[in-house]
């Protein structure tokens, strides 16, 4: 079979890679084109596009890159037309993707979705597109299988989270020999997890490292993404002491004593790893200002939005800063506090709906299309 796999951000490469490993196991003939980045490379196929090439920030970036998009989207559909896949699999990334499923089913090809979009946060008009293109959705948080079913009357597929299996299939790494390996001293590490994409890091790190003074008895180390150079951070590296560890965020997690996390994937990562963390958001001021009156949540976190109650502290835009920062990770230092997030942490993982998200969406896709 022929598959085409649009994902349009570093976890969506992430978890279109493992896709893609389960469905060679269902079908070892499978042919893949994407875009994606490394990780799916490294899978096998050929890369269209890499997602450094598509990822925009905020209402503001979108509308300023709109020509791009533009381009991008008349260019994917071309590559469609010629490569003439039996599915389509599309990976979150919601804006460029529906507007490819909305012309894919009026050319009568199968279109697959892979991690829902977020519409019960905002834009929920989104559901009449999905429920007029999308033959499978395939989500992988549990209050949006009732979210679609019972308000929606549209039927999904729960298949857990994909996290889980990425994170307890992975070999665990002693502080001892990270420590050495990065040239780490004995102090506990503190992760910071500003982000993927460029303006998200610059407006994120300033303030995480503002705090570092305050907790000479820890060290702070960067989760450098994959999605930059090295060279991006070392304006940032020079003007603090903090280390950086580029393409290693499990590693660094799996020793962390706490993190600083940008909202996001990440904070869902953190949560699984055990990690007790400070959720963190700055955004444009315009976009920050747009987003506020079209998004209708308590909460920005995957682990409070699961959790449906604050589990970990969120600092949002203006609560954001040094003081309210140096106040929650004071906190989460604190052995009573530490404890009582890894209880809930444990309650996470279990509605989560357990190993096996991969493999089993791709033998409901490989069966639906065979």
């Amino acid at each position: 079979m022929k598959y085409y796999i649009i994902a349009g951000e570093a976890s969506g490469d992430l978890h279109a890679a493992n896709l893609m490993k389960s469905l060679l196991a269902e079908d070892p003939n499978a042919e893949f084109r994407f875009w994606g980045g490394d990780l799916m490379k490294n899978v096998g196929g050929t890369l269209v596009k890499h997602y450094r090439e598509l990822a925009f920030m905020g209402f503001l970036e979108v509308i300023l890159n709109l020509r791009t998009i533009a381009k991008n989207l008349s260019f994917c559909k071309k590559d469609i037309s010629r490569f003439k896949p039996d599915v389509i699999i599309y990976v979150d990334y919601p804006g460029f993707n529906l507007r490819i499923a909305s012309w894919a089913r009026k050319n009568g090809y199968k279109n697959h979705f892979y991690i829902s979009p977020q519409i019960w946060a905002w834009k929920e008009n989104r559901i009449k597109a999905i429920k007029n293109d999308i033959d499978e959705m395939y989500v992988i948080l549990p209050f949006e299988k009732t979210f679609y079913e019972e308000k929606h009357n549209f039927p999904v597929h729960f298949v857990g989270h994909p996290l889980i299996d990425e994170i307890s299939s992975r070999l665990s790494i002693s502080p001892e020999k990270f420590r050495a390996e990065h040239n780490l001293d004995e102090r506990p590490i503190i992760a910071l997890l500003p982000g993927s994409r460029k303006q998200e890091i610059q407006k994120m790190l300033e303030i995480m490292l503002s705090i570092t003074p305050e907790f000479k008895d820890y060290q702070f180390v960067i989760g450098g993404a994959p999605s930059q150079d090295l060279e991006f951070y070392e304006p940032f590296l020079q003007k603090n002491r903090v280390h950086i560890i580029m393409n290693q965020t499990y590693n660094l997690l799996d020793v962390a004593t706490a993190a600083l996390v940008t909202s996001g994937t990440a904070t869902l990562e953190t949560a699984l790893f055990k990690v007790p963390e400070v959720v963190c958001y700055k955004g444009g001021k315009i976009s920050y200002e747009i987003a506020k009156r079209v998004i209708k949540l308590n909460y920005i976190s995957l682990v409070n939005l699961i959790m449906d109650k604050e589990v970990v502290k969120e600092l949002i835009q203006s609560e954001f800063n040094t003081k309210t920062l140096k106040t929650a990770l004071t906190s989460i230092l604190q052995e009573e506090n530490r404890q009582n997030l890894f209880n809930h942490y444990y309650e996470l993982e279990k509605k989560l709906g357990g190993k096996g998200a991969s493999d089993k969406t791709a033998k409901l896709i490989f069966n639906s299309i065979s």
